[in-house]
Formats: structure tokens, sequence, C-alpha cells
């Protein structure tokens, strides 16, 4: 019997960042499912890591997508043309590398990356 897999991704609401996330993360970690966590500008949440409400209710989604899903993977998202936190491409990317490190102190023993969703809605790992 083949092992099903997940992975979990914190994500935008933006209903056009959904599908092309899922997509790259069943291809390139070859996982079977993705569980999604939406927040709208999730990279500007997780990077102020303010003790709030908010962060809160993502730390503790996460830990549900581990621990009853098994998840390995944690990918935080940032996306061109976002809403919920509209600025430049370059303040996604630094928000989403200060965000890994919030999401590293929640020592959750995963693997953490960083994508970002460009104009095209193709997705980019954050190095």
């Amino acid at each position: 019997m083949n092992e099903i897999k997940f992975a979990t991704a914190i994500n935008c609401i933006d209903g056009r960042v959904q599908i092309p996330v899922i997509e790259w993360l069943k291809k390139e970690y070859g996982v079977n499912y993705v569980d999604m966590i939406t927040e709208p500008g999730p990279d500007k949440v997780l990077s102020e890591n303010k003790s709030d409400f908010t962060l809160q209710e993502i730390k503790r989604k996460v830990e549900i997508s581990i621990s009853k899903h098994a998840s390995k993977l944690v990918a935080i998202v940032g996306h061109h043309n976002c809403a919920g936190n509209p600025v430049e491409k370059e303040t996604h990317l630094k928000q989403i590398s200060s965000a890994i490190e919030t999401i590293k102190m929640w020592n959750l023993d995963v693997d953490i990356i960083g994508l970002w969703v460009d104009e095209n809605w193709k997705v980019h790992k954050v190095e």
C-alpha cells in the first residue's frame, strides 16, 4: 500500500494561488495532499510575530496538520498582487524569510520552506 503524504501550506486566501501552490508541492515534494491554512497576507502576519489571536490560530492549525496528518513539510506563501499585504516583491521575500524564522521557533520537527507566486501564477522556492 502506498503511503499517503501530506504537506501544510500557510497561504493567502486569494483563490488564484491555491491550485498553483498545491500542484507545485505535489510535484516537487511528492505529497498526495496539502492541508491549506489561509489568511490574508500570511507572510506579513508571521513575519511580524506578534503574540496575537491570528498567529496563535495559524500555529494551532499547523500543529493539527502535523499531528493528525503527519505532515513533514510546512510552506509559507507570499504572492504578487496580494490584497491583504499590498507591498513590493522584495518586501514579500523578506517577510517570507522572516516568517520561516518565526515558524522555526515553534520547534515542530518539520521542514519549512518559503514560496513566492509571481504575476504569472508560477511558484518559486524562496532561498
